[in-house]
This record gives C-alpha cells, structure tokens and sequence, in this order.
C-alpha cells in the first residue's frame, strides 16, 4: 500500500513540475479560417442533401480579380481546395452527381463562373487541378452584391429537397441549384 501511494506521489511530482506535460505548442488562428457550409443548415437535421467544408480568404483591401483571376481555375477559397459532399444522388447545376465527397474548383467570369467538381483528394490550392478528374462542370449565374463581402462566402438557401449553393466575394454573387 505504502508502494502504491508513494508511486502515486513520485507521478503527480513529475507531472507538475515537467515541463514536458506543458510543452505543447498551439498554432494561431489561421488567416483564413476553416469553415462549412451545408443544406438544410440547421445542425439539429442530420439528414443532409449537401455540405462544402472551406477555407475562407479575406479581401483586406485587395480586388476578387487579383486573388481568384478570372478565366483561371480557382480552389474556391483558400488552402485546401473545399470538399463537397452530396449525401444522396443529387442534381447539381441540373447535371446528376452520385452520392459522395468531391473537391470543388471555380473559373470565375465577368458574367458566369464555371464551377467544378473532381475526384481529386486533399488537393492544396489548384495547382495540381487536372481536368480528366472532373466529375461535372456546370455555369453558375452571376449577381452583384447587396454589400461587398470581405470574407469568402458559402451558403445555402432552399426549401424541401431544392436548394441553391452561393458562393460570395467582393460585390460578387455566384449561385448554382442543388436538388436532391
């Protein structure tokens, strides 16, 4: 019993007066911050026709033109290229996708983005995007925004089994039906 107890002591010792239990380092926020967005949006529903998992870049001053040009293939955010995950067959831009997670690539225009889904996995950015791995390419309308919005935006907005996917940045609105 005496072992025990002093055992016991011996490792609360060392345990507060290590400086290895408290070594461990924590990175700071990120500059674009990983976020997601799905439909329906409310968390409490788990019966989901979409999510899209994102990083999101800020304008802080720069132009949408400089940080996603237009007529490039974009990965819709920053860091990783965001990944979208249909839970059920669906229609996405009125094309039909199989169930399952894809990553998610723009080329942003004056009047239409091009948006694409890929097979490709944790894929950093659009560097290595390579178009035989797209799964559909569909055109989604353009809109300016009501306010200019600094931080790149994913939402959803639909009722039942229709949705429309918006992706926003700058004074631009990009939109893209999603239908389960």
């Amino acid at each position: 019993m005496k072992k025990s107890i002093l055992s016991v002591v011996i490792f609360a010792f060392a345990l507060v007066f290590s400086s290895e239990a408290f070594a461990q380092s924590f990175a700071d926020l990120d500059k674009s911050p990983m976020d997601a967005a799905a439909y329906p949006s409310s968390y409490r529903v788990s019966d989901k026709l979409v999510k899209v998992v994102y990083s999101r870049p800020q304008l802080k001053g720069r132009s949408v033109s400089k940080l996603a040009p237009s007529g490039k293939v974009w990965r819709t955010g920053a860091n990783e290229a965001p990944e979208i995950t249909f839970y059920k067959d669906a229609m996405f831009g009125g094309k039909k996708v199989k169930a399952g997670t894809y990553t998610l690539f723009t080329i942003p225009g004056d009047t239409e983005w091009t948006v694409i889904l890929s097979t490709a996995k944790n894929v950093w950015g659009a560097y290595f995007y390579n178009e035989s791995e797209d799964v559909v390419r569909v055109k989604a309308k353009v809109m300016k925004a009501k306010k200019s919005i600094d931080a790149f935006s994913i939402a959803f907005d639909g009722k039942d089994n229709a949705a429309t996917m918006y992706l926003g940045w700058g004074d631009v609105v990009a939109s893209v039906p999603v239908k389960g």
